[in-house]
């Protein structure tokens, strides 16, 4: 018996499909195939336990499925609906006014957007989403700089590196030979352990410019425990909405 299913695991639609069997009696096992998330299960394994066991398992999905067998939910840009900054999901309220283009103001970690009356429907999604991006990008810039100037005595010290914020979709960061410091403007939608990394794992490319072993030994020596904010940084990368 053959069923399909899915659950939402923050921003990320993880479906899956359900292989019932007479043979099974107590384990469900889930796994990943060229087919997508299997999940094998007793006949009579109720649905809702099925969810919870997915759910459980999200982060592992998340670390081993390709990015094709997962999809992030397009935001609809309704009340509601949440967006991540610093770790945090903050709650969108939307107000339709008499304003030329959408206006975000973020106040009391709640997102208020007012929206242009006249706004078609057609446009909608790429109006408002182009005003959030360009308030995370604007917002960006002070935590990026400030994390920068915290983390670079760990290694020495040293003139303040420029730091540039970016639309870089595939790299959080980047370092550039005369040292200048580009950051995912995404980065701020990071829990701060996760922003600390990434500023880390560039300021130690000033000091070693490849991803060597010497690489790797500096930025666990600054941060004992980065590859597991790599691990993290991975999957919750994935999930990001915008």
């Amino acid at each position: 018996m053959i069923e399909r299913d899915s659950i939402r695991f923050g921003d990320t639609t993880i479906e899956y499909q359900v292989r019932r069997s007479e043979r099974r009696k107590k384990t469900i096992q889930v796994t990943i195939d060229g087919g997508g998330v299997q999940v094998a299960a007793p006949m009579d394994t109720p649905a809702d336990a099925l969810q919870t066991l997915v759910r459980r398992r999200a982060p592992w999905i998340l670390n081993h499925a390709s990015d094709e067998l997962l999809a992030v939910a397009r935001k609809r840009f309704v009340n509601g609906e949440t967006l991540p900054y610093l770790g945090r999901n903050v709650r969108m309220v939307f107000e339709t006014a008499d304003v030329r283009t959408p206006e975000v103001r973020f106040d009391h970690w709640r997102f208020s957007i007012k929206v242009p009356r006249e706004l078609p429907e057609e446009q909608r999604y790429e109006r408002i989403r182009n005003r959030i991006v360009a308030w995370y990008r604007g917002r960006a810039t002070i935590p990026l700089q400030a994390g920068v100037k915290q983390w670079l005595p760990r290694f020495g010290g040293g003139p303040v590196p420029d730091v540039l914020i970016r639309d870089q979709r595939q790299r959080w960061g980047s370092c550039a030979q005369d040292g200048t410091l580009r950051f995912n403007w995404r980065v701020v939608m990071l829990e701060p352990a996760l922003v600390d990394y990434v500023i880390v794992h560039e300021l130690a490319q000033l000091t070693v410019r490849n991803h060597s072993d010497d690489y790797w030994k500096l930025v666990v020596r600054i941060v004992p425990d980065a590859q597991e904010r790599r691990r993290k940084l991975r999957n919750v990368g994935r999930a990001l909405p915008l």
